[in-house]
């Protein structure tokens, strides 16, 4: 399956620049989609024109998530999101996403209006100093409900 990466939609992104619209970016795992995951994505489209979303692959799910995870493979996690009709452009993040300057990079080519994160999101504040580098802002856009989680669907005990 030909997944895109960011060199493939970097030209869309442009000319959604060029029109004036205005660009949010969220990126994440979206494992098994559930009801707290289109809560968020519905949220992110409402801040702006141009919602791009930013999967991370196998690996690197597997690194955040463990072991048994992720639970439906990468290009699955993108055919699902797609089917929600929230995105403009899904795409798959590089596999060494989690270096500081591989984030910077990506900020650096996509340089979005808003960096959309949930309120338990990681590294908020690093992620903070490289979206303002680029002249962008990142925003709370959606309280995290504890009692929803893809680990809690998968391992229902815990």
């Amino acid at each position: 399956m030909n997944q895109p990466k960011i060199d493939t939609i970097l030209p869309i992104i442009i000319k959604a620049k060029k029109d004036h619209q205005k660009i949010v970016l969220v990126t994440g795992v979206f494992d098994v989609l559930h009801q707290e995951h289109i809560i968020f994505l519905t949220k992110a489209k409402q801040i702006g024109d141009f919602l791009i979303i930013g999967i991370e692959t196998d690996g690197r799910a597997g690194q955040m998530k463990g072991k048994s995870r992720p639970d439906n493979p990468q290009n699955k996690r993108l055919k699902n999101l797609e089917k929600l009709h929230i995105a403009d452009i899904i795409f798959i993040l590089p596999e060494e996403f989690s270096d500081p300057q591989n984030h910077q990079k990506l900020i650096s080519q996509i340089k979005p209006d808003i960096l959309a994160v949930s309120s338990h999101t990681k590294y908020q504040s690093q992620k903070k100093k490289i979206i303002e580098k680029y002249g962008g802002t990142l925003k709370v856009v959606h309280q995290h409900n504890p009692q929803v989680s893809t680990t809690k669907i998968l391992k229902p005990n815990i």
